[in-house]
């Protein structure tokens, strides 16, 4: 499941406090530019006691590598060994317009943030020359007095789990290399192998044995029974699809887009953006592909839902990302998605 960007935070623990219990196993945080995502991570620590708490996502253009190593042992060791790193690009909007920080080598710089990341936690003395990341600073740069160090305290965990929530086929190929877990948006999982197959095969066969098989996440707004709000979760679908597809970036730089027409929605694409750039939201959402849209909801009758769970299955997706429908009683809702998912 992932933590609302709005709403109140109390609230918003509570009700995963109460999924837990449900048999709900894993929470995101999402970040952006909303409240920050670790602030949350840290209270849900606090009140939950086995469900897993991962960031969805922090960028790696904010904070420094090593500070996210440090962030990684530090929810880790709030949350007793529960926290998932998950980690992103973002976009040049997000981070050149409200962090001011270049948008540059975006593939180069999430794969060495991952391996810093990992030498913080094996508490190595921090010394790494790459691409996009140069530690510690170079000779010639600031006062001359940089000195390598390492992480001071022992992390509960000398590896926490890494998601790299990637889109591109060759960031989707370094992901199935060297990510611990992968987060795609838009995952329709009839489609999903023609748009990411390849890039999936090919960095699995570089895949270190020790990493174990990549774990996948996908899945949407869930409501289960023959009452189930199906068109509630379509419009829930709709709204926030059109947001990404034709909002998430400028045009010739969305990478949501991108994922639409590769799908092979190249028109309905282009016109979900055109109508959302001018400002016709409401016309964008309903230029949705009706296929995409019911791809990415798991709402109706139980042998439905549990069709599509058989079908995220198949696509090789291990965990299902779900939200309650609005309206619906949450706990009772993920009660019955446990059933299916453990009857399957």
């Amino acid at each position: 499941m992932l933590v609302p960007y709005a709403g109140d935070v109390k609230t918003s623990a509570e009700l995963v406090v109460a999924l837990e219990a449900a048999g709900l196993d894993q929470v995101f945080v999402p970040e952006a530019y909303s409240f920050d995502a670790v602030s949350v991570v840290g209270a849900l620590a606090a009140l939950t006691s086995r469900i897993e708490i991962g960031t969805g996502v922090l960028n790696v253009y904010s904070r420094t590598p090593a500070l996210l190593g440090m962030t990684a042992a530090g929810c880790d060791a709030v949350s007793q060994g529960r926290f998932i790193l998950g980690l992103g690009a973002s976009g040049p909007q997000v981070i050149e317009g409200f962090h001011g920080v270049p948008y540059d080598t975006p593939l180069a710089r999430i794969r060495e943030t991952i391996e810093v990341v990992r030498m913080v936690l094996r508490r190595e003395v921090l010394q790494y020359e790459g691409k996009a990341l140069h530690i510690p600073l170079p000779a010639g740069q600031g006062t001359g007095l940089a000195k390598p160090l390492k992480l001071i305290n022992h992390p509960v965990r000398s590896a926490v789990p890494i998601w790299w929530a990637s889109l591109m086929p060759k960031a989707v190929e370094a992901t199935a290399e060297v990510a611990d877990g992968w987060m795609p948006v838009f995952f329709i999982a009839e489609r999903a192998d023609s748009v990411w197959g390849e890039a999936l095969g090919a960095g699995t066969a570089r895949r270190s044995a020790e990493l174990g098989p990549l774990q996948v996440v996908a899945g949407g707004p869930v409501a289960i029974g023959d009452d189930a709000p199906v068109d509630r979760a379509r419009e829930a679908v709709r709204k926030q699809a059109a947001l990404y597809v034709g909002g998430m970036g400028a045009r010739g730089k969305n990478f949501y887009n991108t994922v639409c027409t590769q799908y092979g929605w190249a028109d309905e694409a282009r016109t979900v953006q055109d109508l959302y750039l001018d400002g016709k939201k409401a016309e964008a959402a309903a230029a949705l592909p009706a296929e995409l849209v019911d791809g990415l909801h798991l709402t109706g009758p139980k042998g439905y839902v549990a069709e599509r769970i058989a079908a995220y299955r198949e696509a090789g997706v291990t965990s299902l990302f779900v939200e309650p429908v609005e309206g619906t009683d949450p706990v009772r809702m993920i009660t019955a998605l446990r059933e299916l998912v453990d009857a399957g």
